[in-house]
């Protein structure tokens, strides 16, 4: 597995490529390649760390699992390339952001815009095989993506983690609250956007954090 990544972020993990889990993971990943329809296209397999530098991380946002159906996982969490339908999570996450901050819903569901402003849309499992949810999970996936999270937590100071649904919540149990901002909050989900994440205004109380840090603020349309 060709591991296209910005240098920053292969610093960071550099010693994630050789161990054990890793191999074992790069060797399933070739072979599902190989022999079923697998998501996301081979080049955006690390496009979340491609578009979004280590260095210039100032918000995360993590998913679980790339889209399955057919065009639409390109390698960020919650996005889809510009010619597919809003996913239905993704148009209440533009509910909430015009709630919070009366901007206009975009009509745009590609969030590359967010991610060269520094906001990691990380899945935890960053592969999966067309019209089977969840069938790259516990392959290895989820190890090096918390090592990810890890690295920034350890390494970088007053960064934004967005934590939606249980799932997410779980997986930002190795981030140091102490340094960063972590905000939960109802998965953005049609089946439980109701229950607690519409009006958790994330999107205003990221950027008043970090312009409180002497950061830039994100534009969220």
């Amino acid at each position: 597995m060709e591991i296209k990544m910005e240098k920053s972020w292969k610093d960071a993990l550099r010693d994630e490529f050789s161990k054990p889990y890793f191999e074992k993971l790069t060797e399933f990943v070739r072979s599902e390649y190989l022999s079923a329809k697998v998501y996301p296209p081979p080049k955006f397999l690390f496009h979340a760390f491609e578009l979004c530098p280590f260095d210039k991380t100032r918000v995360v946002i993590l998913g679980q699992d790339p889209y399955h159906g057919a065009g639409q996982a390109h390698g960020l969490c919650f996005s889809v390339p510009e010619n597919i339908s809003t996913p239905p999570s993704l148009q209440n996450i533009y509910k909430e952001i015009q709630a919070d901050l009366g901007l206009p819903i975009p009509q745009n569901p590609n969030l590359d815009r967010w991610a060269k402003q520094g906001v990691l849309l990380l899945n935890a499992t960053l592969t999966v095989r067309a019209k089977s949810p969840g069938s790259h999970q516990h392959q290895g996936w989820e190890e090096f993506t918390d090592a990810a999270i890890k690295a920034l937590s350890d390494k970088k100071e007053h960064l934004v983690f967005l934590l939606w649904g249980k799932y997410a919540q779980e997986k930002g149990a190795v981030i140091d609250r102490t340094k960063h901002l972590v905000l939960t909050a109802a998965h953005p989900s049609p089946f439980s956007a109701h229950s607690g994440f519409f009006a958790c205004r994330h999107f205003s109380k990221a950027n008043e954090y970090l312009s409180a840090h002497k950061k830039e603020p994100i534009d969220w349309a």
